[in-house]
């Protein structure tokens, strides 16, 4: 479950707060001027985040490396005629394809 809370709500209840994320995996989101500004979550999610987190950046470094040569503006060309074909393509009835 997700729990949105002022910061001096938070403040004022962070053992309790501290008891909903420990022991029944509660994530709390903590508001300042009504914008979210942190969130308190589990250590076991923290870390499964963090392990994610590595995996995706290098992922994003072998793209990025694959996709040295590629200039932007043909990057942004072949990204449009990408999405310009799967709207066509999202368009046609099922049975048509």
């Amino acid at each position: 479950m997700i729990t949105e809370t002022n910061a001096v709500n938070f403040r004022q209840n962070l053992g309790e707060m501290l008891n909903q994320v420990q022991y029944r995996h509660d994530s709390v989101i903590i508001n300042k001027d009504g914008k979210p500004v942190a969130v308190l979550i589990d250590a076991r999610l923290f870390e499964r985040i963090r392990r994610m987190q590595g995996r995706f950046d290098a992922l994003c470094q072998k793209m990025e490396a694959g996709f040295s040569q590629v200039t932007e503006s043909i990057g942004a060309e072949e990204i449009e005629a990408a999405v310009a074909q799967e709207r066509r393509r999202s368009t046609i009835p099922a049975e048509d394809h």
